[in-house]
């Protein structure tokens, strides 16, 4: 939930690209939105677990399914995307066990219709021998490399949230705070970003940011396209910036992609 409350921080909607986003944002709350009408996070949902589809249309078929060459796969897809229509967090219970369901219900119907059996692809086709002949699949080892870099991640940036709270509390600011911190309007936030992305970058602002835990607001009103006033009013916003942007976090920088310099506007 940490992720969660970051992507409003920055003003960043949450997307189900993202890898936590089972955390971020329940799948209830997903498909609520979907059936409101929201034809772009439909696309990204069914994008995001095509995989998964694939995995439950092979486990019915007891056979390896090729999403781009198997009737079953688009029958399967087709189901997904009317369990999405169906679906009631009410009644149904777990979504992904309600579209399992509904899958299985569409290709019995399909094959009940075809009344054939397409030629079984299992897994073991798939086995080959090593060097010292033991046997091998590397299609669940890519599976299994997949599912270990994608639990790293997770855990990577579950420790690199925990150490910018951690920062920022030395700062007298909580990491549950800084939805209220952001500016409300995007072009303000932006420039915001990028005012705190300028002080990161120097080093004698971020000296001083660092051993007094403070801003030096009198040097950069000099300096930057920005207000005293505006300044002191965004303060905490500020600090919490530069220390993303100038700290260990890759994964926390990949938020605050903007152009790198502050363009010389008018002070807000």
């Amino acid at each position: 939930m940490l992720l969660a409350v970051l992507h409003r921080f920055l003003g960043r909607q949450p997307s189900i690209r993202d890898a936590d986003e089972q955390e971020e944002m329940p799948v209830e709350i997903t498909i609520a939105r979907i059936q409101q009408g929201d034809v772009k996070l439909r696309n990204e949902f069914i994008t995001n677990y095509q995989p998964l589809i694939a995995k439950m249309t092979s486990r019915f078929c007891r056979r390896y399914i090729d999403p781009t060459r198997d009737d079953e796969y688009s029958i399967a897809l087709m189901a997904f995307d009317e369990a999405i229509n169906q679906y009631s967090s009410d009644a149904a219970g777990s979504f992904f066990g309600f579209a399992e369901t509904v899958i299985r219900r569409r290709l019995i119907d399909h094959l009940r219709r075809e009344n054939r059996h397409q030629p079984h692809i299992p897994y073991s086709a798939f086995d080959v021998e090593d060097e010292e002949n033991n046997l091998i699949n590397p299609l669940e080892i890519h599976q299994s490399i997949e599912r270990y870099e994608r639990e790293k991640l997770r855990l990577d940036r579950q420790q690199e949230i925990e150490e910018y709270a951690a920062k920022l509390a030395q700062f007298g600011i909580s990491f549950r705070e800084l939805t209220k911190l952001s500016p409300k309007h995007r072009d303000a936030r932006e420039k915001m970003i990028m005012i705190g992305k300028s002080i990161a970058a120097n080093e004698q602002w971020m000296e001083t940011l660092m051993q007094k835990k403070m801003l030096p607001i009198k040097e950069l009103s000099e300096h930057l396209p920005v207000s005293r006033k505006t300044l002191e009013r965004n303060r905490k916003y500020l600090i919490a910036i530069a220390l993303i942007a100038g700290g260990a976090y890759p994964h926390l920088q990949d938020y605050l992609r903007l152009p790198e310099d502050v363009g010389r506007e008018e002070p807000l």
